[in-house]
């Protein structure tokens, strides 16, 4: 089979067409053939070697979403057949081929049946941010009717569909932008307020939309010094939960209000094997609120073939991509 794979770290240019052995099924796994995949930045830090503890052995096949047709079923796997379009987050790092392949070989736990309102490019997008989103605000915010939700960075990939969950789960939906194109995107997404960050400070926003009191949950996708701001933000006694935590913080904030804070790594389940099938039930669970008309991703108007994989990481690494980069294999 054909893949883009790389025999080093670096810029994008180190993507190489190269020929590898079809994958063969196995037990607890299914076999797949790829329509589509998304980039993630997580994808980006592997090619660039900045998290080479979890990086695949070279020639490596990078990116964990997938949308595609399910080729074969190994052993013990009843939740599929072939011929099913499934999606997932399902490979890319250390131990597991990824999705820039014609075929790739998935734990079962790790995958659901695709929504079926949506196309494979589309489905492509969603899988690590939809997981991310869910358990940052369902598990861990474990959000409630009325509440008060700021979400950082509406047209990110993880923050456009946090913004629809909460929604769903009927908190009232305040968000971050930094220009009037994203504004109106946000407000197509449902959300209730919609807060230009470059043009209002934490503490104007904060006396404005709460009378001063905060947000009572407050989803940070940013990270660095908007963390900092997330502390700012919250209630007394409210909740952030964060995405992007590498880095060093003053937490007195967190004393003073007596705030709770999640830390948020999509990718645990996934790298220490354990309690994959939560991602798949994540996924099934999405697959109903995507064919109820409840979520939909938001997809950059740019779109990539499988050779273009090396464009497609400059673009989503330029800061430029609105929504998630996907490629088509």
């Amino acid at each position: 089979m054909k893949a883009q794979a790389i025999a080093s770290f670096g810029e994008p240019s180190v993507f190489q067409t190269i020929e590898l052995p079809k994958p063969e099924v196995i037990p607890g796994h299914v076999l797949i053939r790829v329509a589509a995949t998304s980039v993630n930045p997580v994808d980006f830090k592997l090619r660039r070697g900045a998290m080479p503890a979890i990086a695949p052995e070279f020639p490596a096949v990078l990116h964990g979403d997938v949308a595609g047709v399910v080729e074969a079923v190994g052993e013990g796997v009843t939740t599929f057949k072939p011929g099913d379009e499934v999606y997932g987050c399902a490979g890319g790092f250390k131990g597991m081929g990824g999705a820039l392949a014609e075929y790739m070989l998935a734990d079962a736990d790790l995958l659901a049946l695709k929504p079926k309102s949506l196309s494979m490019k589309e489905a492509a997008a969603l899988p690590l941010v939809a997981i991310t989103a869910w358990e940052s605000l369902i598990y861990r915010a474990k959000i409630q009717p009325g509440q008060k939700v700021l979400v950082h960075a509406a047209t990110g990939g993880v923050g456009h569909i946090g913004i629809q969950l909460a929604k769903w789960a009927g908190a009232k939906v305040y968000t971050t932008v930094s220009n009037e194109e994203k504004k109106a995107i946000a407000h197509n997404l449902g959300v209730n307020t919609v807060i230009n960050y470059r043009q209002q400070t934490v503490e104007e926003y904060v006396a404005e939309y709460t009378s001063g009191k905060g947000f009572d949950v407050v989803f940070d996708t940013v990270g660095k010094d908007n963390l900092d701001r997330s502390f700012a933000a919250a209630a007394m006694h409210g909740t952030v939960v964060s995405i992007s935590t590498r880095s060093t913080h003053d937490l007195s904030p967190l004393h003073a209000k007596g705030l709770t804070l999640h830390v948020v790594f999509m990718l645990l389940r996934m790298l220490y094997g354990t309690e994959r099938a939560e991602h798949g039930k994540i996924l099934f669970n999405v697959a109903k609120l995507v064919d109820q008309g409840k979520i939909r991703p938001l997809l950059d108007p740019k779109s990539f073939r499988f050779s273009e994989v090396a464009e497609a990481h400059r673009y989503a690494e330029s800061g430029q991509a609105v929504g998630k980069v996907v490629v088509e294999v």
